[in-house]
């Protein structure tokens, strides 16, 4: 027998949604939650089968993907069958499951994205201290400290989620809500609000602005000439050596500022496509009626789903190292011999550099090194991600 709470009983006549709202509405949330949870299984794959894939960053990324994985699902899917049905069909073990995912994956989301931000600052402006803290061990260990936190927090949603039963004059509709009223979840609202936008964003800002002046402002080294007074102190060896390292160096720091703005791009997407419903969410908690228009919620929705299936195109277009991995992973049959060769190839400049600093460090490097050999051996490098046409 399913525990039924008799929220609301009234005499008006029910109005279902129009034909127009349900086409649009399940066609809009399909396609994105179909392409979102595809790019994010193909981001999983590739950084876990691929060893030169596994760094720090990558792992956050991953943490991402899984939190952003656990919204489509959680979240996009079943406002579908709400669409199409107008009323909730998943029972009570459903509601409460689904609405405690659906906030395990959004606060997860935010603390990924959070982390991977100080991890940033850490390996770019406190380069010495990165070596023994951007560790892809120490990565792994805050990776799991933020789903115990955000899995322990979010138990509270399994108590104050039930389904509910509205009576209309000619028809009961039943729904997935909240126990109690509206007003008694203020200060949960609040707080979320706070702890899991206001402040990643807040620290995003600044963290973000002290990378850039590290990386932006502060001039590349340039190649070494020689002493204009004729005074050479070198020999052509040593000269030699100091240009490669030069050269070495202004390839580091191009990739460290196209690895910056690709996290920067996925914070900045983050906190755009979130305003909307959080900006909805603050303004109706001081409304006397709850502003619930139809197509703004559609609106709102679509832009929360669109964040969790935007980060893996992110990916495909800013990072090489991560284009070639994707295209790997979807050409299959009689090319992917052929490719695999030269897929080896195109990695070895950055294989060889991670090891190097391995080597050299005895830590694990913290960088995503864009794959440079990969414009000559792969010229369409514009390809999208494959499995997105599906």
């Amino acid at each position: 027998m399913e525990n039924f709470t008799v929220f609301n009983e009234t005499l008006e006549t029910w109005t279902d949604r129009s034909v127009e709202y349900k086409t649009i509405s399940v066609l809009i949330v399909f396609l994105i939650c179909a392409l979102g949870i595809v790019g994010n299984v193909m981001v999983i794959l590739v950084v876990l089968t691929t060893k030169h894939m596994r760094t720090p960053t990558n792992g956050y990324l991953v943490s991402l993907a899984v939190a952003d994985l656990m919204v489509l699902i959680a979240a996009g899917l079943p406002s579908i069958a709400d669409s199409l049905f107008g009323s909730w069909i998943f029972g009570h073990a459903g509601c409460l499951c689904i609405t405690y995912f659906q906030y395990l994956g959004i606060n997860a989301s935010s603390c990924s994205i959070t982390s991977f931000t100080i991890e940033r600052y850490i390996a770019i402006c406190h380069p010495i201290k990165a070596q023994f803290l951007c560790t892809l061990s120490r990565a792994k260990k805050i990776i799991f400290g933020v789903w115990v936190f955000t899995s322990l927090y979010c138990v509270m949603w399994l108590y104050l989620s039930d389904i509910q039963q509205v009576l209309y004059r000619d028809v009961t509709i039943i729904t997935c809500a909240y126990k109690v009223s509206r007003n008694l979840y203020l200060p949960i609202y609040f707080f979320d609000f706070g702890i899991f936008f206001v402040l990643p964003l807040t620290l995003a800002t600044v963290l973000y602005g002290l990378i850039a002046r590290i990386l932006f402002l502060n001039p590349l080294p340039s190649d070494p000439k020689e002493d204009k007074n004729g005074q050479d102190n070198f020999s052509k060896a040593q000269k030699n050596k100091i240009k490669n390292s030069s050269r070495c160096s202004s390839t580091t720091a191009a990739s460290r500022r196209q690895v910056t703005k690709m996290l920067a791009v996925v914070v900045i997407l983050f906190a755009v496509l979130w305003m909307p419903y959080r900006s909805l969410v603050v303004v109706n908690s001081f409304l006397q009626e709850a502003y619930l228009d139809t197509w703004f919620l559609l609106f709102c929705r679509t832009c929360v789903y669109l964040n969790s299936a935007i980060n893996p195109l992110i990916y495909n277009a800013m990072s090489q190292k991560f284009r070639a991995a994707f295209r790997r992973l979807c050409r299959c049959g009689r090319n992917a011999q052929a490719n695999k060769a030269a897929y080896s190839v195109a990695l070895t400049y950055s294989v060889a550099k991670e090891t190097s600093t391995v080597e050299s460090t005895g830590h694990l490097s913290t960088e995503i090194d864009d794959l440079t050999p990969t414009d000559e051996l792969f010229p369409d490098k514009k390809l999208l991600l494959t499995a997105n046409q599906n």
